[in-house]
């Protein structure tokens, strides 16, 4: 599946990668995280090297909605009940900085974008109690949201009420991280696309591991959705998500907005213009988030999104259709800022809960700080509340609870596994299947005509694997690790590819 986004991105293409080199900072990860940090730090003068293991906006940036926002859905009443309101308010103020830094590139790059109101809506009377708390929350963190009834909504789809934020924007997410990679290195970066990292190091010579060798740097900035480095057990910290889109081409009106639900299946609807996006659609239409290798079928739900959308569009014809993976912090704020044991030469960032496109560049601001050596009194406030936040009773219950399911779904796809020894029917194009031979999971799967076997356990923390039937991946429901038909890792904390399984006489 490609993004719409994606469907009209002009790659931009890397340096040859050389091992062996040193460079002040070596960033992994080209999605908007990463590009804005290695941005910020080449534009002052450092020398900077930025790793990708496949093309810019790869994943999550190329994969989201587009949506730069300051009001998201029911995150901030969220964060509320179980925090002070100057996390709050922090976590606002840490949005708009990260909003305001890559609308602010947008512009001077010229990478079009719109401004609209943001509306976190009720599809029913049961959700207007969570609006109200959305306004009151936003209000109390500095933000003029306001209340608005269902009847002063002329949209197509149920609106009970609403909370508005007027001027947030919306624009396409590959664009604008193209415009980044491509300004990064007109600053004399070197970027290196294709080159997949397999390892990170902290001393006594800080680098990162990749196929073709090792590159040194004093400092490495790990912006990959979740660290692929295990120092500090952030995996276990954050859930990994995957939610959906659809886009479609329509001759009827798409109110004007970003909108996104707060009670029931999570909708979350926006309009296109060839002012924020490709002329090529209209309407984005996303959702149906859960955890990763937890749905019964990716494909169901995808199709749900486009039935729904052409109940309520009904001309809408269906152009693309995607997904992308987020991590949602157990404590619902990002983690930001140096590893633990990295001896102060390893950074990341992670816990964005799909609001990458200013959590992403807020995190820039803060990494490309603590790098530069900016004193901690020389920092904008939000950075010092958000590095000083304490661990909650309730963060911990929340990590509690979801480390119980992950060790649930554990013991299922072993069980599960159990169920089918090998040989088996080879299974049907685009279909896979988790069987055991000798006691160990396999994975089975044909794609393209080819059927093929890999290992089913994860080489992470060794989760059974889950087919995804839309994407056609194995997607491992521990902790989000995803792999190709052929075992080759595609994203997620693991660093290893599955290995292949030989036949076996009677397979």
């Amino acid at each position: 599946m490609t993004s719409l986004w994606k469907s009209s991105f002009d790659a931009v293409a890397g340096s040859p990668f050389e091992p062996g080199m040193r460079h002040e900072v070596v960033v992994v990860g080209a999605g908007i995280t990463g590009l804005s940090t290695a941005l910020m730090l080449a534009r002052e003068g450092m020398d900077v090297a930025l790793v990708e293991g496949g093309e810019v906006a790869q994943l999550a940036t190329g994969g989201n909605t587009g949506k730069v926002s300051l009001l998201q859905g029911k995150v901030l009443s969220s964060m509320r009940r179980h925090h002070h309101a100057a996390l709050v308010r922090a976590y606002v103020d840490a949005n708009r900085a990260g909003a305001d830094w890559l609308t602010d590139f947008a512009e001077s790059a010229g990478v079009p974008f719109t401004r609209s109101p943001a509306y976190s809506y009720a599809q029913g009377r049961e959700g207007v109690e969570t609006v109200d708390a959305e306004v009151s929350a936003g209000r109390e963190a500095g933000l003029p949201v306001r209340h608005v009834s269902g009847g002063e909504l002329p949209v197509p789809f149920p609106v009970a009420a609403a909370a508005g934020l007027d001027d947030q924007v919306a624009l396409d997410p590959a664009a604008v991280a193209g415009a980044l990679a491509r300004a990064f290195v007109a600053a004399g970066g070197v970027l290196h696309t294709h080159t997949r990292v397999t390892g990170v190091h902290a001393g006594p010579n800080a680098r990162i591991e990749t196929a073709a060798g090792p590159l040194f740097a004093s400092h490495i900035v790990l912006a990959t959705g979740t660290p692929i480095d295990d120092r500090g057990l952030y995996f276990a910290k954050v859930s990994a998500m995957r939610s959906y889109c659809v886009s479609f081409r329509t001759e009827g009106v798409v109110p004007d907005g970003l909108w996104l639900s707060v009670d029931g299946q999570t909708r979350s609807i926006r309009r296109v213009t060839p002012d924020d996006g490709p002329a090529s659609a209209q309407l984005v239409v996303g959702g149906s988030g859960h955890p990763v290798g937890r749905a019964g079928s990716e494909r169901a739900i995808l199709d749900e999104i486009s039935e729904w959308a052409r109940r309520h569009f009904p001309d809408a014809e269906e152009t693309h259709r995607w997904s992308a993976q987020d991590y949602h912090s157990h404590n619902m704020v990002p983690f930001v800022g140096a590893m633990p044991r990295g001896l102060g030469r390893i950074r990341f960032a992670t816990g964005y809960g799909k609001w990458g496109l200013s959590n992403g560049p807020a995190a820039a601001l803060r990494l490309a700080a603590e790098i530069r050596g900016t004193k901690l009194k020389d920092r904008d406030r939000w950075m010092l509340m958000l590095a000083t936040r304490l661990t909650m009773p309730s963060d911990i219950a929340r990590g509690v609870v979801e480390n119980a399911k992950i060790g649930g779904a554990a013991a299922s796809g072993w069980l599960g596994a159990e169920a089918t020894p090998v040989p088996i029917t080879r299974p049907p194009e685009g279909e896979g299947t988790v069987a055991q031979r000798g006691g160990r999971p396999v994975a089975v799967s044909t794609t393209g005509g080819r059927t093929r076997a890999v290992s089913a356990v994860c080489t992470h923390m060794g989760g059974v694997l889950s087919w995804n039937d839309a994407e056609c991946t194995w997607d491992c429901p521990l902790h989000g690790s995803r792999f190709a038909p052929d075992g080759t890792r595609l994203e997620g904390p693991a660093d290893r590819d599955l290995p292949t399984v030989p036949r076996a006489p009677g397979d």
